[in-house]
């Protein structure tokens, strides 16, 4: 992880120096005093790229002199359209461009404590990488920037500031690692036993094995497992951390988080095409997101008590697959044809969900799950699908995904869609035929939720990104860890 620090303002005498400029502002502060350093090569600079300060807009200046190799110019927009999402952006364009320096400062005429924490999560989050398998790579093709330093002149408080940030973004890292690790790497007990770590962090964490599923009744998710010759697991992570716990206050429901786990899909023998398949190693994003959270709420020490649910499986054709057609009863009693093995994650979340509500009488439950691929038909990779039985729970979701940048959009769930997955044979089939196809999956989980408020995350279209984004480097992207962290956050710590 890039390491931040915090500091006073004073001009650098050497190095690389990265200025915040608003739109329309004049030269003041450090800004005037690098460029009287420099001879006016600054001013001369931002004339001729004609820059203003205008957001997101950047001017890059080579060997500008006083000692100083590049100082870059990123512009933040009026001061009064300013948000912590622009900020963040801004620390990420900071590594973007001066990712060939091994350490920048950065300063701005004023920020507060809280504006230079959120540059510097910015940094970080952009600065990611996932290089455990490179073995060759040019020593000119690796970043070198290893040390972001902040200036402001509430450098103390900026620190303080800084802490729930950064163990927020080692939970964004978590996730994007276990996304990122190829599936021969990843199975579901090596997946269990990584999240062993979250002990550190004061996660009581348990995990169970086949047996104790088979003894349970979880026949959806072992159904999608009997294939592979890699065993299922389900993870439960537990976080103790709401103010009244052990204070003689009456302790309050858990908020519950259940992610799915497929560590890898084929299809099973509904197998899928051969061409980007290799991409399924993601299909255990929604787990990796709940994970990740764990590590956060713990990390910073979240006022809550927090339960995170993960089934894993893998889901691969063999000669003891599950078979389209396949009956099989679920850990709710409620029996499923199984039409089509390749929408197996509804069957794992299935058992998953029933389990939590039973076990934990939880105040709400959020699912995430790389779910569908129409979902993707209709939103993209813009935002992901919301669903939800709860208005209040889903509005919660809808402002801490405006607040992070995770977008969410709502979609609809009606009685009237039920009618796709109705079976002649059994309670229920899994899949619905193509129309409305992510809905009529949110409506299959939703028999297994039982009335407790609830809501599913569809982020088929979320969990991987293809290019490079402000914050977020191509590849694994961690949706969801910093959504839900914000809804937890803003709407269920204890004050105590």
């Amino acid at each position: 992880m890039l390491d931040i620090a915090f500091a006073k303002p004073t001009l650098p005498k050497s190095g690389a120096f990265a200025l915040l400029v608003y739109e329309g502002e004049k030269p003041s502060g450090l800004w005037q005093q690098a460029d009287e350093a420099t001879g006016g090569a600054v001013s001369r600079a931002f004339e001729v790229a004609e820059f203003k300060g205008a957001k997101g807009k950047t001017c890059l200046i080579l060997a500008p002199g006083a000692g100083l190799t590049r100082i870059l110019a990123v512009g933040l927009g009026k001061p009064a359209d300013l948000t912590r999402k622009i900020l963040e952006e801004a620390g990420g364009a900071i590594v973007t461009n001066l990712d060939k320096e091994p350490a920048a400062i950065v300063a701005n005429s004023v920020l507060t404590a809280q504006q230079a924490a959120d540059v510097a999560l910015g940094a970080v989050l952009r600065a990611y990488r996932f290089d455990r398998y490179r073995t060759k790579e040019k020593p000119e093709d690796k970043p070198k920037l290893s040390k972001l330093t902040v200036l402001t002149a509430e450098a103390g408080k900026a620190r303080t500031a800084w802490e729930p940030l950064e163990a927020t973004a080692k939970g964004i890292f978590l996730s994007r690692d276990l996304v990122s690790e190829p599936a021969n790497t990843l199975h579901p007990a090596e997946m269990a036993d990584r999240c062993r770590a979250l002990g550190e962090l004061g996660v009581k964490v348990e995990i169970l094995g086949p047996k104790e599923m088979a003894k349970l009744g979880f026949g959806a998710l072992l159904g999608v497992a009997q294939g592979s010759a890699n065993e299922p697991r389900m993870v439960v992570m537990t976080w103790n951390g709401a103010a009244g716990n052990g204070r003689g206050k009456a302790k309050d429901k858990p908020v519950v988080f259940v992610g799915k786990g497929v560590t890898f899909d084929t299809g099973g023998i509904s197998i899928k095409p051969a061409a980007g398949m290799e991409d399924m190693k993601w299909d255990m994003a929604g787990a990796a997101t709940v994970t990740g959270l764990m590590a956060a709420l713990a990390g910073r020490k979240a006022k809550v008590d927090a339960i995170g649910l993960i089934g894993l499986v893998e889901n691969m054709p063999s000669g003891s697959a599950q078979r389209p057609g396949d009956v099989v009863t679920s850990y709710s009693g409620q029996t499923i044809e199984v039409i089509n093995t390749d929408a197996e994650g509804r069957l794992v979340l299935a058992d998953v969900i029933w389990y939590a509500q039973q076990k934990y009488d939880p105040k709400f439950i959020v699912d995430l799950a790389t779910l569908t691929g129409a979902i993707i038909i209709g939103l993209g990779h813009e935002y992901a699908g919301l669903f939800s039985n709860d208005d209040a729970l889903a509005q919660r979701l809808t402002a801490a995904g405006l607040a992070t940048g995770e977008r969410v959009w709502r979609m609809p769930l009606d009685e009237a869609y039920d009618k796709q997955i109705k079976s002649d044979i059994a309670d229920m089939k899994n899949v619905g035929g193509r129309p409305a196809g992510s809905i009529t999956a949110a409506q299959f989980i939703q028999r297994f939720v039982n009335g407790k408020p609830w809501a599913h995350l569809d982020i088929a279209g979320m969990a991987w990104s293809t290019k490079d984004a402000a914050v977020i480097p191509k590849g694994a992207t961690a949706f969801g860890v910093r959504l839900l962290d914000r809804l937890v956050a803003d709407n269920y710590e204890s004050q105590g």
